[in-house]
């Protein structure tokens, strides 16, 4: 990977998504392999006047499942919560040597995990709803992110910067321009009432009474291309099976079938990973709930790639998330647990807003 290349996307990630102004303290979270792009956030914040504080840890989740006992895995590290609280803007950047390292963990122990952080999480989304923390997540290309792509290390490469479009042009304007176009999406969905989501084994109908629609260009996720809500919570009426595997923690649940009654999931199936599936939607109960439903209108991400940062993104397509739902939707819903998961509706599929068809095939029929 260049160095250019590098330099570029920490030059959007802390010039255009984060927005570092001077004096701000700015938390730089990576794992030491991405230490090549750290150095370039480094000096990106310090070129934007921000004061850098660097976290770069070791993934040690699997010595922690397997032998911490069970206080221990739910310790909560009291610097994170210090971190949370003073910080005024946090990127984070995921990336990975091993993604399928949790695959044998027991599903009871990640359970634990996410009910033990779910105090914290709900304080760093009221830190940012409130506007006093801003964030952003993105990703640094590994081999073993490759290999769950089933590209080569250079395809993968070359696909996330296309994604961000980092690839050639003007970053920048083509984010500008992209955000517009999102923004009309979100525009369109403004004020309708109920959706239904029509595509085979799925027929799912949902409110989206009074909540707001956010387009999501590129300052929370980078790279970013989804507009989305929180339906309400006990709407959701119907079925929808999963195009593409869901993944979670580094486990993966294929062929996932949901059936809502009264907006909540009564029948959960798949293909593989079942009890992984129950273990999850019994975390609690706000878990068998709808926090999210998204629409994914990135057309640079055209491919599944194992990778919930980019496949939620891909155009063409909509996801829902079990559990939480933000607040800046308007949703009450809390858990937890946030799984996106994603339906491909490029071929075959229609959703009506209203009763209206307004979207088939993967596109929305006013042009947006």
């Amino acid at each position: 990977m260049s160095d250019s290349r590098l330099a570029r996307l920490a030059d959007v990630l802390v010039g255009y998504s984060a927005g570092v102004k001077p004096g701000e303290l700015v938390l730089l979270e990576t794992p030491v392999i991405v230490e090549p792009l750290m150095e370039e956030l480094y000096r990106a914040v310090l070129g934007a006047g921000g004061q850098p504080v660097t976290r770069m840890g070791l993934d040690l989740a699997e010595v922690l499942y397997r032998e911490g006992s069970d206080d221990q895995i739910a310790w909560v590290n009291p610097a994170r919560r210090e971190d949370i609280e003073l910080a005024d803007v946090r990127i984070v950047i995921e990336a990975t040597t091993n993604t399928k390292a949790l695959t044998s963990v027991e599903p009871s122990r990640q359970a634990l995990v996410e009910r033990s952080r779910a105090e914290l999480r709900d304080r760093y989304l009221e830190r940012a709803m409130s506007g006093e923390l801003r964030w952003v997540l993105s990703a640094y290309p590994t081999n073993a992110a490759a290999q769950d792509a089933e590209m080569s290390l250079s395809e993968y490469q070359d696909f996330v910067y296309g994604a961000g479009f980092l690839d050639n042009g003007d970053p920048l304007a083509r984010w500008h321009d992209f955000a517009r176009r999102l923004r009309e999406v979100a525009q369109s969905l403004a004020g309708k009432q109920e959706l239904r989501i029509v595509a085979e084994d799925t027929d799912l109908t949902m409110s989206v009474a009074g909540r707001t629609w956010i387009a999501a260009d590129g300052h929370k996720n980078f790279p970013d291309g989804e507009v989305f809500t929180a339906p309400l919570e006990t709407s959701a009426e119907g079925e929808i099976r999963f195009t593409f595997p869901a993944v979670f923690r580094g486990r993966e649940v294929d062929d996932v079938r949901l059936r809502f009654r009264k907006g909540e999931v009564v029948e959960a199936s798949a293909a593989h990973g079942q009890d992984f599936l129950e273990e999850m939607i019994g975390v609690d109960e706000g878990a068998r709930r709808i926090g999210e439903f998204a629409f994914g209108l990135n057309e640079a991400v055209g491919v599944f790639t194992r990778n919930i940062l980019f496949d939620e993104k891909i155009g063409g397509t909509v996801h829902l998330a079990l559990g939480t739902a933000y607040p800046d939707c308007g949703g009450t819903n809390r858990s937890a647990l946030h799984w996106d998961m994603i339906c491909d509706l490029r071929s075959g599929s229609e959703v009506y807003a209203d009763g209206e068809l307004v979207y088939r095939d993967g596109r929305f029929l006013n042009g947006a």
